[in-house]
């Protein structure tokens, strides 16, 4: 672990930001400043299949638009391909990584439980090689039959099996791109992230990535996982809810409606006030104690 706190946000371009994106990169960014930290920005464009033309810059020109400051150049997951393939190979070596020739239909008909993710718990057909005949389709990971436990900064104790949870989970896909998983274990460790300030949507992700990182002989970072924006039917406020962008004109008025979201008591008046001077109440006033220790909350009607 590091002794000096580096946090990052890690937005995808597949979309501009909405009000759920700016909560976890307030949290993110109150919580590694007043810590003395640094702020790190990441573009996940490494699902090069969901990447939005146009997205990413105007995600950047919002982040500046609301006071967003960080340290060092974007690090853009394009970029980074080499080092993905490279961890893949020392897990391959390893004997951790596997070929794959099961399609998701044959997994979504021969597995038998739901995965902690939403999708279907892998059977392990192919972890003992590939039947005659089969050509490989994707590489995945091994996992143990043992529980991968942390103590989650806001959310508390989590506890997953990955054998029976997720199973043997995809780290290059069938479609040659390499998965979110491996791609933000690789990059965390890269760029010397000490602390993971995120939304709780990605909780589950987490122990997934506790194990790649013993796997690959990676620190584990301290997580914090915030509440995350749901609309009434309890759904992610995301691209697909139709979540609508962020609109700089009103940037402070937004900030003091994410910083109330996470529990902090702001006063009415700021919401009038300028994008510095709201920067300038949270860094004197921010309360990780205050935030709300659940996954989920519906945002307050504006007014």
């Amino acid at each position: 672990m590091n002794s000096v706190y580096r946090g990052r946000f890690a937005p995808s371009p597949t979309g501009p930001l909405h009000f759920g994106s700016l909560v976890a990169a307030v949290g993110s960014y109150l919580d590694a400043r007043t810590q003395g930290g640094e702020w790190l920005l990441r573009m996940e464009d490494v699902d090069t299949t969901r990447n939005v033309p146009g997205a990413a810059d105007s995600i950047l020109a919002t982040l500046e638009a609301f006071g967003f400051a960080w340290d060092g150049p974007v690090l853009w997951q394009s970029t980074r391909l080499e080092a993905y393939a490279a961890a893949l190979e020392q897990l391959k070596t390893a004997g951790l990584a596997y070929p794959c020739a099961c399609s998701r239909k044959e997994i979504a008909d021969s597995a038998t439980r739901p995965a902690a993710d939403g999708g279907m718990v892998y059977p392990g057909t192919c972890r003992a090689g590939l039947a005659p005949g089969r050509a490989a389709r994707a590489w995945r990971l091994r996992v143990e039959n043992a529980a991968i436990s942390f103590v989650d900064r806001v959310q508390g104790r989590q506890e997953q099996q990955l054998a029976r949870d997720v199973g043997d989970f995809v780290l290059r896909r069938a479609d040659g791109l390499f998965a979110y998983q491996l791609a933000v274990t690789v990059d965390d460790d890269f760029q010397g992230i000490s602390d993971i300030v995120r939304g709780a949507d990605l909780l589950a992700s987490t122990p997934r990535q506790i194990w790649l990182q013993r796997c690959l002989g990676f620190a584990t970072p301290a997580y914090a996982h915030l509440p995350v924006a749901s609309n009434a039917a309890g759904e992610k406020l995301s691209k697909q809810t139709l979540a609508p962008a962020l609109e700089q004109a009103a940037a402070a008025a937004s900030l003091c409606a994410a910083l109330r979201f996470l529990g902090q008591p702001v006063p009415a008046e700021l919401a009038r006030a300028s994008v510095p001077e709201v920067w300038a109440w949270a860094f004197a006033h921010w309360s990780f104690a205050a935030l709300p220790r659940t996954p989920s909350i519906v945002p307050a009607a504006p007014g």
